[in-house]
């Protein structure tokens, strides 16, 4: 399996038609990769008369691929700022 790490990052605000608080803007940081290695089952395409062994997560549902090429994404910190209305 394939790792990303990530931080996210939300700012929340309120608004005269939403009362309540809500994300408005979202950002994603990528702090770290943890590769899975090599594909455990290629698959063979075939194109006219070409044939071709790609790794099967260009290929394959994400059910139906390997565990080196299933990709998971970890949540390492999710900070969220509040910006109050302006008096």
């Amino acid at each position: 399996m394939t790792i990303h790490v990530v931080d996210i990052e939300q700012v929340t605000h309120t608004c005269p038609a939403f009362a309540e608080a809500h994300p408005y803007d979202t950002r994603r940081t990528v702090i770290d990769v943890i590769p899975g290695g090599e594909c455990r089952t290629p698959v063979t395409v075939r194109c006219g008369d070409t044939t071709a062994t790609i790794a099967c997560h260009r290929h394959e549902p994400a059910d139906r691929q390997c565990g080196a090429c299933r990709i998971i994404v970890t949540q390492h910190t999710i900070t969220t700022w509040h910006l109050s209305e302006a008096a």
